[in-house]
């Protein structure tokens, strides 16, 4: 009798693939949150703040590294517009921890600060509802879908790709970019959202709430990848690679690649929300900056980085850039784009298939 897919989907994951994951999940759940929380500030084992916020920031890049390795790695689309995904959720989210500091802003108006300086008199239609935790994240999932799903829908329907659709998606990032820096269309203009109070009436700066984030950011990283290998083992994830390499033929056998790009695409831009969402209560800021297109062409520096199509590749590229960003912006500032720009160029010259690559071929050379 044959298994159902899930069960062997479990049984064919590498062992080393759940030693690894149950490690992380260790570490990132249980010892990581549990030394911020109990260890003496001045004991060797003590995990700062900076250290949790960097590591809860560095996981909200990997899940958006992991969901455009999704439609990049597996489906063939480069998308240089997924920082708009990620910012929209940050937005969504933001909304709720706006409205969480209610007579603690510095004008003690249930509005938020920006609203009271730019004399808004009520809440827009669309903030309505938004003092519910339950209805933001149900928007931080609904209004990156939307956008995706209707954007993708006649971009694949009129089967644009390659260059045109990255081209295009570069656009639809600096357009929403240049709309958020208005001031009239109630998200702050050019400063956003910032000076956080509280979640669920919480502190958001309190130790507990750091490590709940941090926790929150490393499950959902390990539910992106357990999600991603799902996708990309099963059937869908078979016929995904074919319209990748042959979308003629798949058309010619009988499957429409629309509705399978639309669907991966739509994924995609949710798993990029889900990361914003989580990113913006850590560093207690969203600003139309979030979308800017050099943001979503780090994005594919990530992935590229790391290796293309391989899951695991693009969250190591995003550890990888992101924590020579730190290093390189404190200590050679004027030099980090040179540097940023010279990876890449790097990665693309002697690693295509990016770290993970190099490393699959130094364990052949060493089996041969």
């Amino acid at each position: 009798m044959r298994k159902p897919f899930t069960i062997r989907f479990l049984s064919a994951m590498p062992r080393s693939g759940w030693i690894a994951m149950a490690v992380f999940a260790a570490v990132t759940l249980v010892v990581m949150p549990a030394l911020h929380l109990f260890a003496p500030a001045d004991s060797a084992f003590y995990v700062s703040n900076y250290v949790i916020t960097l590591g809860g920031k560095l996981m909200c890049y990997a899940i958006v590294a992991v969901a455009m390795d999704l439609i990049w790695g597996y489906a063939g689309i480069l998308s240089l517009g997924h920082g708009v995904f990620f910012a929209l959720g940050g937005y969504a989210f933001g909304m709720y921890l706006m409205r969480e500091i209610g007579t603690d802003g510095s004008y003690h108006s249930t509005l938020p600060d920006f609203m009271v300086f730019l004399d808004w008199k009520e809440l827009p239609w669309y903030w309505l509802g938004t003092d519910s935790i339950m209805w933001s994240l149900l928007l931080v999932l609904a209004v990156p879908a939307l956008v995706a799903y209707v954007f993708g829908y006649f971009a694949f329907r009129s089967r644009i790709k390659g260059v045109y659709f990255s081209i295009i998606t570069q656009a639809l990032t600096f357009a929403a970019m240049l709309l958020f820096f208005r001031n009239e269309t109630g998200f702050g203009g050019n400063n956003g959202f910032t000076d956080f109070k509280r979640i669920l009436g919480y502190d958001i700066t309190s130790p507990e709430m750091r490590a709940t984030l941090f926790a929150l950011s490393a499950l959902a990283l390990m539910l992106t990848l357990l999600l991603g290998r799902y996708l990309v083992t099963s059937k869908f994830g078979r016929i995904l690679t074919a319209i990748r390499d042959a979308e003629s033929r798949v058309m010619f056998i009988g499957y429409n690649p629309l509705h399978y790009k639309l669907f991966v695409w739509t994924l995609s831009a949710m798993l990029c929300a889900i990361a914003g969402a989580l990113y913006v209560p850590q560093v207690g800021i969203i600003n139309p900056g979030e979308m800017s297109p050099a943001n979503s062409i780090e994005i594919a520096i990530w992935v590229a980085v790391g290796g293309r199509g391989t899951l695991i590749g693009p969250v190591i590229g995003a550890a990888i850039v992101n924590l020579a960003k730190s290093y390189f912006t404190v200590a050679f500032p004027e030099y980090w784009l040179f540097f940023l720009g010279a990876l890449f160029v790097g990665v693309t010259l002697w690693l295509p298939q990016g770290v993970v690559g190099l490393w699959q071929r130094i364990r052949t050379a060493r089996a041969a």
